[in-house]
């Protein structure tokens, strides 16, 4: 589109409109370094484990693994950015570090907002039932009482926990994996997030779960929020980011369209 100013001589002239982008995260050379004790032989006898106390205390014995390398980039509203690599290359802890669940050792972090972190691992409660939980965890992102009374069902449906009977009454230890991811994704899902970190949740559930799941980030985007998506699916990074960052060893390997960063990825993978 082209904004058009007329000037005091009468001539019209067009103007192209500027589109802000506004960043929703920076990532300026952070580095995150793990400090994590070497295994020590020495026996399962509690004298054994408390010889290697003294030892530590006197003459640690600790290994410096460098999780994240330097790495730099800027994401903006509006953006679905994937996330790949090989197992082990940082993605899950940079992604940690977004979240200010990690410090960086070096380097910085800036964010809008309190990012929202999803990881198959995310806490909920096993002792309560599947509704439950999915009141607490809507009332924990701050959502009004009455829009969680609103929207409990519907969390409830799109999780698909109910598919197989009436799950959303029992208590979460009676879950599946796969159901358990579900139902955090649903949850953290009806939500409007500034910033939402994915690890990995698309990847369970049925093939219909996951197009739901990808719908439901694209709705996200639209609604001018920025998703992150850590996946090994790529066809899920495919259907769902615009943009993808791969990560290797730590380091930053390509930042571009996901298409072309895809491709060289397959490349890489397959020895080429």
């Amino acid at each position: 589109m082209a904004e058009h100013i007329e000037t005091s001589n009468d001539v019209t002239v067009a103007l192209p409109t500027i589109t802000e982008r506004i960043p929703t995260v920076v990532v300026d050379d952070a580095h995150v370094i793990y400090r994590v004790h070497k295994g020590a032989s020495g026996g399962t006898s509690p004298v054994a484990a408390l010889k290697r106390i003294a030892s530590r205390t006197s003459a640690p014995n600790i290994r410096e693994v460098h999780a994240v390398k330097g790495v730099s980039f800027t994401a903006y509203r509006g953006e679905a950015v994937g996330l790949i690599g090989s197992n082990g290359s940082g993605k899950s802890t940079l992604l940690r570090a977004i979240a200010g669940l990690l410090p960086v050792n070096r380097g910085a972090v800036y964010t809008q907002g309190q990012p929202s972190l999803l990881g198959v691992n995310a806490a909920l409660l096993n002792d309560l039932s599947g509704e439950r939980n999915v009141t607490l965890g809507c009332l924990a992102m701050g959502m009004h009482p009455d829009d969680v009374q609103r929207l409990a069902p519907d969390i409830i449906e799109f999780s698909g926990i109910n598919q197989r009977g009436d799950f959303a009454s029992l208590p979460m230890r009676t879950y599946s994996s796969g159901m358990s991811a579900r139902l955090r994704f649903s949850i953290a899902a009806a939500k409007k997030h500034d910033v939402l970190l994915i690890d990995e949740a698309l990847a369970t559930g049925d093939k219909g779960f996951r197009k739901r799941s990808e719908q439901r980030v694209r709705e996200l985007r639209e609604g001018a929020g920025t998703v992150f998506l850590v996946s090994h699916q790529l066809s899920s990074v495919r259907d769902t980011c615009e943009r993808t960052i791969w990560l290797e060893s730590g380091e930053l390997r390509m930042d571009g369209p996901t298409d072309e960063v895809l491709r060289a990825y397959e490349d890489f993978s397959n020895g080429k």
